[in-house]
């Protein structure tokens, strides 16, 4: 079954080969009017040939704006393969990106945060898929990066199920005045998404615009 993307190209395709072909009957159609107002015409009150000129640059323009299309279409083409290629060549590599929710797989979700400077008070909370709160604790307080490693148990003590879950991180300083926490999340990509009409990034079941990545490395295998 074609893709999303084969389908979009195929009728642009169909639709600049319509253009193509219905330009070419419409000439030819042109030229045998042309003809016959030639032959049939009034020698004493000649039709102006300026008419015929006119009339001839407008289809020569048209014709011109369709292989413009023809070779953005070829182009669009190419730019899709080469970003496919290059999402594929994501997968295994261990990837940083932006992001408040990661995979919580075999009792353990991990994030990183981040302040620009120290805070007085910081509290975590994260929620599940439904947006239900099912843990809150305290969190580091200075200035930089901490990671922070939730054990997938509830308020309750409670073994929670694998799945995403999303970290919200509350901070302020002396004053009171909030502190913006940047949150990262770090996982190997094991595959890439191309329901939506352009790639994305699968880690587990979380998944994630080309516009979030902040690094990607190699695994170390040794």
């Amino acid at each position: 079954m074609p893709g999303i993307e084969s389908i979009g190209q195929n009728t642009v395709s169909s639709n600049l080969q319509q253009s193509t072909t219905g330009l070419a009957d419409n000439f030819d159609t042109f030229l045998t009017l042309l003809t016959q107002q030639l032959q049939n015409q009034d020698p004493l009150s000649p039709v102006d040939s300026t008419q015929f000129v006119t009339q001839l640059v407008q289809f020569s323009s048209v014709e011109q704006q369709i292989a413009q299309n023809q070779n953005l279409e070829t182009l669009v083409n190419s730019s899709a393969v080469s970003s496919s290629t290059a999402a594929v060549s994501f997968i295994g590599k261990q990837t940083v990106l932006s992001s408040n929710t990661a995979p919580l797989q075999n009792g353990s979700a991990k994030w990183s945060y981040a302040f620009d400077r120290a805070a007085a008070g910081t509290t975590i909370t994260i929620s599940d898929s439904a947006g239900k709160v099912v843990f809150s604790g305290t969190g580091e307080t200075n200035a930089g990066l901490h990671d922070f490693t939730w054990d997938g148990l509830d308020n309750t003590g409670q073994q929670l199920p694998d799945g995403a879950y999303t970290i919200q991180v509350s901070a302020t300083d002396e004053t009171g005045e909030t502190i913006n926490a940047n949150t990262s999340i770090t996982g190997i990509v094991t595959g890439v998404d191309f329901a939506n009409g352009e790639p994305a990034l699968l880690l587990g079941n979380i998944r994630a615009s080309f516009a979030d990545i902040l690094s990607v490395r190699q695994v170390n295998t040794s």
